[in-house]
């Protein structure tokens, strides 16, 4: 046998294993490069680098902070008086020179407080049928939630700047006298902190948690 031939072998079977290895790492490698690429984007789409007292830092060098809007129930009132609180409102809210956003999110309703309560009186009555209502109530209520088919509107007055050193107190300043502007007409309002910005980012960038409105029964 030409001794030349084993040394063949052993290079074409060398080549051979090197390009197997390739080819098997090289889709392993597309999903890493894949995967970072995405939370690349994810990150650049959120655009949020951190999350302290009752602001949002963004990447892009940008300071925020929301104001929340405390619903009101207009069927309470009358024309004339949903008129003039139109009025009011348009008044002061056309002497803003700055721009702001204006936020208007879904999120099921709370059902806590209502629970919490019914669960007390559950603990202490003595009465059985009372015991029995109360715990169907409790499991109906809970269903609803659950189900995502009651939800709440909620509003909120996004207000920003460019951050620089010191900048907090004048964008709370800002925010104060939007306030005042909404509770000249008594609604009320309030700035919220970082517990609740997290919700709000996640109600507007988390798909898990968005929740389907159905907007032909108000056509």
């Amino acid at each position: 046998m030409n001794p030349v031939f084993p040394i063949i072998m052993i290079l074409v079977c060398a080549i051979a294993g090197a390009i197997a290895f390739f080819f098997l790492k090289r889709p392993k490698q597309l999903k890493n490069e894949l995967i970072s690429q995405n939370q690349k984007t994810a990150q650049e789409f959120v655009n949020v680098k951190d999350i302290r007292e009752s602001f949002l830092y963004t990447r892009d060098g940008q300071i925020i902070a929301y104001i929340k809007i405390h619903p009101i129930s207009i069927d309470l009132f009358s024309d004339s008086e949903k008129e003039q609180i139109s009025k009011i409102l348009t008044a002061e809210l056309s002497s803003v020179q700055k721009p702001f956003k204006f936020l208007a999110v879904s999120r099921p309703v709370d059902i806590t407080p209502l629970v919490n309560e019914y669960q007390n009186l559950l603990s202490e009555t003595t009465d059985q049928k009372q015991k029995e209502l109360l715990r169907y109530e409790i499991m109906e209520i809970s269903n609803f939630a659950t189900s995502g088919e009651v939800i709440e509107r909620q509003f909120y007055i996004m207000l920003w700047n460019k951050y620089r050193e010191g900048i907090e107190p004048d964008l709370l300043k800002e925010c104060r006298d939007f306030i005042q502007k909404f509770e000249s007409t008594n609604i009320h309002c309030d700035i919220i902190k970082e517990q609740e910005i997290v919700r709000l980012c996640n109600l507007v960038n988390n798909p898990a948690v968005t929740f389907y409105e159905d907007y032909t029964e108000y056509k």
